[in-house]
């Protein structure tokens, strides 16, 4: 799929992120959203429920998740009927935690296991779903990375589109859209391969499709 990106920025800048989920699945593609079920994750997905109710739900579970992420995942699941594809790393936490345990961010080895349990989980969805449209909820005010990006970006002519719907929203912006809903939030999330709330894990960085 092809689109010119300049021309969209400029069409959706000032849309609501409802508006840009409804933009995103008249392009005519494939679409699919991303969550990790982090903080404010419930967002996303009322948004797209709200436009496709059956849109593909990709989730690359690392395995390291904390139980109150895991419990909220699966009451956001159940209260949203979402179409759910959870892809795991191929190797068990408990076998790679007697192996090489959680390096540290400085650790040589952390890039092998951010490899194993984020970026192989996620290629691997990535080439089985085959999305035309990528729909996720980064945001610009999340890391220094992210202020280069905008609500749609394509890395390569042809590539998967990728669409971020609440990219100008602020943190407040994101609570007062789960009030509004009563939609819960949990904020007791856990990544291994970021540790700091500002690190990329690489999916928005090192990606390429």
């Amino acid at each position: 799929m092809n689109i010119d990106v300049d021309k969209a920025n400029a069409e959706l800048e000032d849309k609501h992120p409802l508006d840009i989920v409804r933009w995103a699945t008249a392009l005519g593609g494939k679409c699919i959203v991303t969550t990790n079920f982090g903080p404010y994750e419930a967002v996303i997905l009322h948004l797209v429920h709200r436009v496709q109710p059956d849109m593909p739900v990709v989730w690359a579970d690392s395995g390291y998740g904390t139980r109150y992420t895991y419990q909220f995942a699966e009451k956001l699941i159940a209260d949203l009927g979402l179409n759910m594809h959870v892809y795991n790393p191929l190797q068990s936490a408990a076998r790679r935690d007697a192996i090489m345990g959680i390096p540290d961010v400085d650790d040589p080895r952390h890039e092998e296991f951010t490899n194993q349990v984020k970026l192989e989980p996620f290629q691997r969805a990535m080439r089985e779903m085959q999305p035309d449209v990528w729909l996720t909820a980064i945001r610009r005010d999340q890391t220094e990375f992210r202020k280069n990006l905008n609500v749609v970006t394509q890395d390569k002519p042809g590539g998967v589109v990728k669409v971020a719907p609440v990219f100008h929203w602020t943190e407040a912006d994101m609570q007062a859209y789960l009030d509004e809903h009563g939609l819960p939030n949990e904020t007791r999330y856990y990544d291994p391969t970021k540790v700091l709330g500002n690190r990329e894990c690489g999916l928005h960085n090192r990606f390429t499709a």
